[in-house]
């Protein structure tokens, strides 16, 4: 079993590491206290099919008594568990800026303390921890995620390209807007088949409706500038540690041209090399 300790200082990015960690295929739990750590591990690696690869958060919410973790870290060697002790860590102006972003508290930051004393308070903390760790990672100078992410799997040894899943899905305007939809593309500028008497029971995914549509030179169109655009944005996306993107296209009913346009949307992802998954949210709606 690999399994990863991910430790170190408030604001360095410990659960972002565990969210990466996670979509590169880790069971992850954040802010597990010490002294179930050896009882978690010993549970894991005894499971059948047992856990691989597990990734746990553990800092200073968890108390400061790091002697109990040490001990821990003492027990997996015991257990035949080689794990991997992280730490993370940030200056302490990069440290004060997040705090500041997301207005939340520092952990020590109780009885008077300014958030800078509460960052030295849990430095000096740390110290024997950090001389401990098998790797130390600094966020000062990560402008984005996707810098930690891909420096995370680096040094754990992981594909940095852990592949982003596509799922592209149909709507009905009518029916509101998908709120997981990251691009939402309006393909009502298309003619309607609900107003073709033969094609109004059939839906989207019928060769007849797809030949009605075909017929119009703006659905190629359409089609063509649609792929060059998600050529140029999937690679993009994947790149930025995006892991999932949900493009939705809708037309008014949600069972005749938005159906046709996802469909032919997802076979155009697929070619593109990302694994893709179709949906038509409103397809099975009453037709009048």
């Amino acid at each position: 079993m690999k399994f990863i300790l991910i430790t170190g200082l408030s604001g360095a990015g410990k659960s972002q590491a565990a969210n990466f960690l996670e979509d590169a295929g880790y069971f992850t739990v954040d802010n597990m206290p010490t002294v179930m750590i050896p009882e978690f591990v010993q549970l894991c690696m005894e499971e059948v099919p047992q856990h691989e690869k597990v990734a746990l958060v553990s800092d200073i919410r968890g108390g400061t008594n790091f002697a109990a973790l040490f001990t821990a870290l003492d027990r997996l060697k015991e257990l035949g568990c080689d794990y991997t002790l992280l730490f993370l860590e940030a200056s302490v102006p990069t440290i004060i800026r997040r705090y500041k972003e997301t207005r939340r508290s520092h952990p020590l930051a109780g009885d008077g303390l300014s958030l800078e004393e509460a960052m030295q308070k849990e430095w000096a903390l740390l110290a024997p921890v950090r001389a401990r760790a098998d790797e130390i990672i600094d966020s000062t100078n990560f402008a984005t995620t996707a810098k930690l992410r891909s420096t995370l799997l680096e040094r754990m040894g992981e594909s940095a390209n852990t592949g982003m899943g596509v799922s592209v899905m149909s709507f009905g305007f009518k029916y509101g807007l998908p709120l997981e939809g990251d691009l939402i593309f309006d393909v009502r500028f298309l003619p309607n088949p609900f107003y073709i008497p033969e094609l109004r029971k059939l839906s989207g995914l019928d060769q007849p409706v797809l030949d009605y549509l075909n017929q119009f030179p703006e659905t190629r169109a359409f089609l063509d500038k649609l792929r060059d655009m998600l050529a140029f944005l999937l690679p993009l996306y994947e790149k930025e540690g995006k892991t999932a993107l949900t493009i939705a296209v809708g037309c008014t009913g949600g069972q005749h041209r938005s159906v046709a346009l996802c469909h032919s949307t997802a076979l155009m992802v697929r070619e593109l090399g990302f694994p893709v998954t179709e949906h038509h949210r409103d397809i099975s709606r009453d037709r009048k």
